[in-house]
């Protein structure tokens, strides 16, 4: 009889798992292997028939500049992106987790962007970096007697302006990430350093850092995969360009769609996949190694 329940139970999990199941082959394994095929053809919207083209679309992309722009616009907008969320998000997470008068209202005010559409986020603050009369950033750079900046329209200060505003809008998700860990931490731990004279920067170090392993792996991976897809802020502020100067690999791929070019964009959706599980490959092992020194 336990062994039939236990069968029955068996049987009722993976009746569970068939909707999602059907839903991951239909929204991505179907996608993905379509794409892969696609990308070895030439297929545009000026070509007769789709034909085999092999790896033409892969060497085209190898002399393409601007995909190597894009990879690189991508990865640093990646890794400086969410290098600069975790260190705004660590100090104030800390902050807002002690006894701080009025912390509630801090947290909503910081995680407040998070909630907001980050094509929305994007024209707002195109509208608020305009070098156009009525932008207010320059406006107050004008009414302090300096010369106004063209923030979106420089291709030297265009991406560095996209990141500063990612990192606005999303640094409050991975400090309420890093505070559902903090509360997760023992104040023992805290008191018994205190008790042996380890000072506030030892327990931070100590204690807190280790602590957070979790969260900190969490915020890393996910922000890192999160930057390499970025593409809406993008296409509200700059639209790529100015010169393609802000491009990313989304971008350029979303640029080879709307052109027809449907063999080469696809070729590109494969780069993006290599670069980002290449990525994903090196932060997890870079966090095995350091969970094993933790340990």
């Amino acid at each position: 009889m336990r062994k039939k329940n236990k069968t029955d139970r068996s049987a009722t999990y993976f009746i569970m798992t068939v909707p999602a199941l059907v839903i991951f082959i239909i929204f991505f394994i179907l996608p993905l292997i379509f794409t892969a095929r696609y990308s070895f053809y030439n297929w545009t919207n000026y070509a007769k028939e789709i034909t085999f083209s092999g790896l033409d679309n892969y060497k085209k992309l190898l002399s393409d500049r601007t995909l190597s722009k894009g990879i690189m616009n991508t990865l640093q907008y990646a890794i400086i992106n969410v290098l600069l969320q975790s260190l705004i998000a660590l100090p104030v997470s800390v902050a807002l987790n002690s006894k701080l008068k009025g912390r509630n209202i801090f947290r909503a005010i910081y995680f407040t962007p998070a909630v907001l559409s980050t094509l929305v986020v994007g024209y707002l603050w195109k509208y608020l970096l305009s070098a156009s009369d009525y932008g207010f950033v320059n406006q107050i750079i004008a009414g302090l007697g300096l010369e106004k900046v063209n923030f979106l329209g420089n291709g030297k200060t265009g991406l560095w302006s996209i990141i500063l505003i990612e990192v606005w809008q999303w640094f409050g998700w991975a400090m309420v990430i890093y505070l559902g860990n903090l509360q997760s931490i023992s104040d023992d731990l805290y008191e018994a350093a205190a008790m042996d004279g380890a000072n506030a920067w030892d327990r931070f170090w100590h204690i807190t850092i280790p602590g957070l392993a979790p969260a900190i792996k969490i915020n890393l991976v996910t922000g890192m995969i999160s930057g390499l897809k970025v593409f809406d802020i993008v296409l509200a502020t700059t639209n790529g360009g100015p010169a393609h100067q802000t491009e990313t690999i989304l971008t350029l791929m979303f640029s080879k769609f709307s052109d027809g070019n449907y063999g080469y964009a696809s070729a590109f959706g494969m780069v993006f996949l290599a670069v980002s599980m290449l990525l994903a490959v090196v932060l997890l092992g870079i966090f095995r190694q350091w969970e094993r020194r933790l340990d």
